[in-house]
């Protein structure tokens, strides 16, 4: 039997209260008995009983009315009536309000006791069966997957935060974060590692939290941020912070060695001026989709626009109207194109895995490209598409066998010439795609040289594009410092100082120099360091 059984029983006659106590003190409860309505409510307001008996009928009153009090006090109290005034109206009467039942005066023991034990048991059950609903409600609330909480809290707690925000005049700011091309981890390396890597980021983001600040996975590779009592422009701050720190941050440090971009739309009370909490976490929602569309791996706060400021800008006149058209049009373009972007990555993922012994051959190739056409001081459109042709440069061996691909000793003349026709294929599956069609010459020609002995066109010098050039420096470097099925690694040295001697040859000797010059400035980043597996 379960320790500490308090038992009150309140009855005006002191002869039977000393006889029960005796009787269930022995039975190992502990038993209180008074006398008195008024000193059975002062021990019920002080202390949770298991079981109160009472007398239905007493000098001051009745039993129903400590009933009802012991109720209220805890729902969990078991009740048992005392009557020596059977009837069917007074059972239904003390049921009603909530007793477990009603023993006839004068009490048979031996009943008594079943009747307690029955009730107690009741109880368990009873409390049991709140802690499973506790337990289940809690569970209800999480994600299974990263434990961290659910859609279903996020709606619960949102509510509750808005409510209070607005009651107390308190800023809100919510914050919807997605991970950038994550759909392509999960096409080359597969759901369950696709999983792994979801939970060690939501780990991670668990971690960045502030004491009042709560991460919800909203869905996929969304998640959720909530702040209490933080401005629009703390949540901006905060965003920011996180995005600087995942361009350091390395993923599955003892595998693969991922690094992830995320996305970020941010809404904040009452800045935006939102008179609901779905409202508020739309308007997140709206600057997230806006990021996307921007290309990814940016931080957009929502503007809101009110009824008033739409209908003075189409006061303004039609000419405003056609530029706002323009945008918004072009907005929902580049929505189009990243979604189409994103699948041909998770190809060109799929490729890289078949041919690279490290999963960071495109994120390396995009990072030096970009750092090369920044020194060349290239336009941020002709960054953008050499950043497509530095990720979609080798898309092409997609069609080459994974026998020729991995072959360890040297090539037959067949295989060669099935190997020189990568880029060919590849600039073949993105000709059609419009947004891409000044990226076609770099991923075609990103194997000619300088002196003219390349393929796939034997063009020479200044002939090569310029974007197809520093592919050129930029892949040969990946290349050498990279473990392949025929050699061990290049030394970072070693390879810097082959790309040196390629200058004028192989290489544009400007981009050498330029390319160059960044190895020494950015001398042990990652992006000039020799890592695990290769670069």
């Amino acid at each position: 039997m379960e320790k500490h059984i308090n038992i009150l029983i309140l009855d005006d006659n002191r002869s039977m209260l000393e006889t029960l106590k005796d009787i269930l003190g022995a039975e190992g409860y502990d038993v209180v008995t008074v006398d008195s309505l008024e000193a059975a409510r002062k021990n019920i307001s002080q202390k949770f009983y298991h079981l109160v008996m009472v007398d239905l009928k007493l000098p001051e009153g009745s039993g129903l009315d400590l009933l009802r009090e012991a109720k209220k006090a805890s729902r969990d109290t078991m009740v048992i009536i005392f009557t020596a005034f059977a009837s069917l109206e007074t059972a239904i009467t003390a049921l009603q309000e909530g007793a477990f039942g009603y023993l006839h005066k004068p009490l048979n023991i031996e009943e008594l006791k079943i009747m307690i034990k029955k009730a107690l048991k009741a109880q368990a059950l009873s409390l049991e069966n709140k802690s499973l609903i506790v337990k289940l409600k809690k569970l209800s609330l999480k994600d299974p997957q990263t434990g961290l909480y659910n859609y279903r809290y996020l709606m619960e707690r949102l509510s509750s935060e808005f409510k209070r925000a607005k009651r107390y005049v308190l800023p809100l700011s919510v914050i919807i974060l997605d991970i950038d091309y994550f759909k392509s981890i999960n096409e080359v390396y597969g759901h369950s590692y696709g999983d792994k890597i979801l939970n060690e980021f939501a780990s991670y983001l668990k971690g960045c939290m502030r004491f009042n600040d709560v991460v919800i996975r909203y869905g996929g590779e969304e998640f959720v941020i909530l702040m209490p009592d933080t401005y629009k422009e703390g949540a901006i701050g905060f965003g920011e912070r996180i995005q600087d720190a995942l361009r350091d941050r390395i993923f599955d440090r003892k595998e693969k060695r991922i690094k992830l971009k995320v996305s970020m739309g941010i809404s904040g009370f009452p800045e935006d001026d939102m008179d609901s909490p779905a409202g508020l976490l739309d308007a997140a929602d709206k600057a997230l989709r806006e990021a996307k569309e921007q290309g990814g791996g940016r931080l957009f706060s929502f503007q809101n626009v009110s009824g008033r400021e739409i209908k003075d800008i189409i006061k303004d006149g039609g000419k405003d109207n056609v530029k706002k058209l323009k945008i918004r049009l072009a907005n929902m373009k580049n929505r189009t194109n990243r979604i189409l972007l994103e699948s041909i990555f998770a190809f060109s993922k799929a490729v890289e895995a078949k041919d690279y012994s490290t999963g960071w051959h495109s994120e390396n190739m995009v990072s030096l490209a970009t750092e090369i056409g920044k020194s060349l001081r290239l336009g941020q459109e002709d960054i953008n598409n050499l950043q497509y042709a530095a990720m979609l440069h080798d898309l092409g061996k997609i069609g080459i066998p994974d026998k020729i691909l991995h072959k360890k000793g040297k090539l037959s003349q067949a295989e060669y010439q099935k190997i020189k026709s990568h880029p060919l294929i590849g600039a073949e599956i993105v000709r059609d795609i419009h947004f891409l069609k000044d990226v076609v010459p770099m991923i075609m020609y990103h194997h000619e040289r300088f002196d003219g002995f390349g393929y796939s066109a034997g063009l020479r010098g200044k002939e090569i594009p310029l974007g197809a050039r520093i592919i050129a420096i930029a892949d040969v470097y990946q290349a050498l410092v990279s473990d392949r099925p025929y050699r061990k690694a290049y030394s970072k040295k070693d390879a810097l100082q082959i790309i040196r001697e390629g200058a004028g040859t192989q290489f544009d000797p400007q981009i050498v120099e330029a390319f160059l010059k960044i190895a020494q400035e950015k001398k042990g980043s990652d992006t000039f360091s020799k890592m695990r597996n290769g670069s």
